[in-house]
């Protein structure tokens, strides 16, 4: 299985709520460079954070790819969410796109890898990870590369 973790692009500072922060021209800009790091990959599903900065990261990277399937929305990859409980979702071995934020990513990331939570991954906006393993399971997976815009 493969997994591709991607930060939202950099979104503006100041909203109604933090949920409701869109990208910004530059974030759209990151998104699409790396979005060009995914074309080829056998992406399956591509499933994203509520919050609009993640939906419009989403929505780039599906019509940069020219992915057919749909955004899959789901509560559980809001910033603060817990990723322990991230991993139990993650339960097939398909090769998922997650679209999330800090600090979840960089902590998913860390367990990932590590099978603990005090080595997060350090993930700048529009960071892409890729991660390969047998399955999602903490410890059990292999980054294999990381991409800064």
């Amino acid at each position: 299985m493969k997994l591709w973790v991607l930060r939202h692009g950099q979104a503006e500072s100041q909203a109604a709520s933090d949920d409701q922060r869109n990208l910004t021209a530059h974030g759209r800009q990151e998104v699409l460079g790396s979005a060009a790091q995914l074309i080829g990959q056998p992406i399956s599903a591509i499933i994203a954070s509520p919050y609009v900065r993640a939906q419009q990261t989403a929505q780039l990277v599906r019509q940069a790819l020219g992915f057919e399937g749909e955004i899959r929305t789901v509560p559980w990859l809001t910033p603060e969410a817990n990723p322990l409980q991230v991993l139990e979702h993650l339960n097939s071995a398909d090769n998922l796109l997650l679209v999330s934020h800090q600090p979840l990513v960089g902590n998913l990331i860390g367990l990932l890898q590590h099978g603990h939570l005090r080595d997060p991954q350090p993930m700048n906006t529009a960071s892409l990870a890729e991660l390969e393993g047998d399955w999602p399971l903490a410890g059990l997976m292999t980054l294999k590369s990381l991409k800064h815009p």
